[in-house]
């Protein structure tokens, strides 16, 4: 049976062969079982064929993951493009102005980029640990309405993978209706790297989401999130947020950068509130 097994996984090696998943699966089936019939007679199974059969019952359970078609890589690719142009920003030191500055530390300063326009930079440190920001943030994300007054909704039309998802957002008309309804259909990515976490963005297009009646559809990004526990204690989290927006309508520049400016102070106090009111209902 294994001179049959070899020439089955000879066979997968021509190109035209190897895109038959049947084939493909049929293969890494065979080898596994082969190398079963090889540990079983022998005094003692070798490392190697360990190691194989584990990569073979790693390669059949991939064949069996339901590839992404090219508008979810697209989309894939948007949400990584939205992560890498934030931290280039962000990276940048130089050119920002302060903004705002609150009692508790929270400051929000700006800077103008050529190719984005007028980008703000939220500062604060939040005294919930990393995790339970994060949660909030990201696996309660359709929540966000219930406790930011700026967010009238949040759905997630899609999700891509374990990191990327694509949302519409409809956002709360300012007081005194300064600004009307927004909403924004964005492609959103969170990677999670050692004690650092990044949530991105940026609008997109999709389908089964057109423009709404009574909304003006705005665009967000590149904009992001980064989450660090504040060094020596790690019990606080440093939640920096990049926000970039346009929008559109006929709106004074002046009452724009008010706006935003004060919707990020604004956000850091409610997310404060948030988590508190969880902290309390879980003890």
């Amino acid at each position: 049976m294994l001179p049959a097994t070899f020439k089955l996984c000879a066979a997968i090696s021509y190109r035209h062969l190897r895109n038959m998943t049947g084939l493909r699966r049929q293969a890494a089936v065979a080898i596994s079982q082969e190398l079963s019939k090889l540990s079983c007679h022998s005094p003692g199974p070798s490392t190697w064929i360990n190691q194989v059969r584990r990569r073979s019952s790693l390669l059949s359970s991939r064949l069996e993951e339901k590839p992404f078609s090219e508008m979810e890589m697209s989309y894939i690719k948007q949400g990584e493009e939205a992560l890498q142009k934030s931290l280039s920003i962000l990276g940048d030191q130089e050119g920002w102005k302060t903004e705002t500055v609150v009692g508790n530390g929270d400051k929000v300063l700006s800077k103008v980029l050529p190719d984005v326009g007028k980008v703000f930079r939220l500062e604060v440190v939040v005294d919930q640990p990393l995790d339970a920001v994060y949660s909030e943030l990201v696996d309660n994300m359709e929540q966000m309405g219930d406790w930011n007054p700026s967010v009238k909704e949040i759905k997630i039309l899609q999700k891509i993978g374990k990191d990327t998802v694509i949302t519409h957002e409809k956002a709360a008309a300012t007081p005194g209706n300064i600004v009307g309804p927004r909403d924004f259909v964005s492609v959103r990515c969170s990677k999670r790297r050692g004690s650092t976490c990044v949530l991105a963005g940026m609008a997109t297009k999709y389908g089964a989401m057109p423009e709404q009646e009574g909304f003006i559809r705005a665009e967000n990004g590149p904009t992001c999130m980064i989450l660090r526990p504040l060094p020596g204690s790690p019990s606080q989290t440093k939640l920096t947020w990049l926000l970039s927006i346009d929008l559109k309508g006929w709106l004074p520049k002046s009452i724009i950068n008010q706006v935003l400016s004060q919707t990020q102070v604004d956000f850091a106090n409610h997310l404060r509130e948030r988590l508190a009111r969880t902290l309390a209902m879980n003890c």
